[in-house]
């Protein structure tokens, strides 16, 4: 009898681990996209010397940790701007009077871009949650003359349709990078903008899957992934650290630890696209 006792148990444990395993690659697939090319770096696919990230908030650049810091192992220079510094915010802990959150969070990024190599950062003071509100002539204006600063090769910001996440000021500094560029290219200046333009991707299948409303959303508007490369696992996680008003975000937003869903989401997604292309296609 306890024989047949011990067998048992080590059925079920058995069970239990393949159940666990299927659970595992069942999630996994979901944050693969198969159709994406894989390669170890961006900046290194189209030869960018130069390379400047376009993002609405604080936190923002952890959805890029591995195209900047493998842009940054092969030479590249990187330049960042923030739209906003993200006062707006739930505090995950809270770690200041909600006040002076724009002041933590705009600390916050400086370090983090400092951390990941960035050459040179701007944090703008658009309101956090009210960048579509910013008249966009001026936004326009404000990102063009920012990328005739730096003269990046490669630029780096959101599918205008799906902002990556839904949110609205994600969406707008998209499509303000992609009116800069073509402003740019029809202007008369010795920088006639980047040869190509990266737009930062979520996994569509997980969010179509796991995201509720606005994951379908972001999964039917953006475009599919051309591209896809390392995430840089360690840089995100310290990131996070380094983001201490928004170090538990992951947690609360997708219901586990930074470090659970990166064993799954380890990879960065990207639609690239020559920036001649810009409104000549969906």
């Amino acid at each position: 009898m306890r024989g047949i006792m011990v067998w048992m148990l080590g059925l079920g444990a058995a069970v239990l681990a393949l159940a666990l395993l299927a659970g595992f690659v069942w999630v996994n697939r979901l944050f693969e996209a198969p159709e994406a090319k894989r390669v170890a770096s961006l900046a290194a696919e189209v030869r960018a010397e130069r390379v400047m990230t376009v993002f609405a908030h604080p936190d923002d650049e952890q959805l890029a940790n591995g195209l900047i810091t493998s842009a940054k192992a092969g030479g590249a220079y990187v330049a960042q701007i923030t739209a906003t510094r993200g006062e707006a915010g739930t505090q995950v802990p809270v770690v200041a009077r909600q006040g002076d959150l724009g002041i933590i969070r705009h600390a916050e990024v400086l370090k983090n871009g400092f951390a990941l190599g960035i050459d040179e950062q701007e944090v703008w003071d658009y309101p956090d949650g009210g960048v579509p509100d910013v008249p966009m002539e001026e936004l326009v204006a404000r990102v063009a003359a920012a990328m005739a600063r730096y003269r990046p090769d490669l630029v780096v910001t959101f599918w205008p349709a799906s902002g990556a996440t839904g949110h609205k000021d994600h969406m707008r500094i998209g499509l303000a990078a992609e009116q800069a560029i073509l402003r740019l290219q029809a202007g008369e200046g010795a920088y006639r903008g980047p040869s190509h333009i990266a737009y930062a991707l979520t996994p569509a299948r997980a969010m179509a899957r796991l995201g509720g409303e606005t994951g379908r959303f972001v999964a039917e508007y953006q475009p599919p992934a051309s591209h896809a490369l390392p995430g840089n696992t360690a840089s995100k996680l310290k990131g996070w650290e380094i983001h201490a008003s928004q170090g538990d975000y992951v947690r609360a937003a997708y219901g586990v630890p930074a470090r659970l869903l990166y064993l799954v989401w380890d990879k960065e997604f990207y639609a690239l696209r020559e920036a001649a292309s810009i409104g000549k296609e969906e």
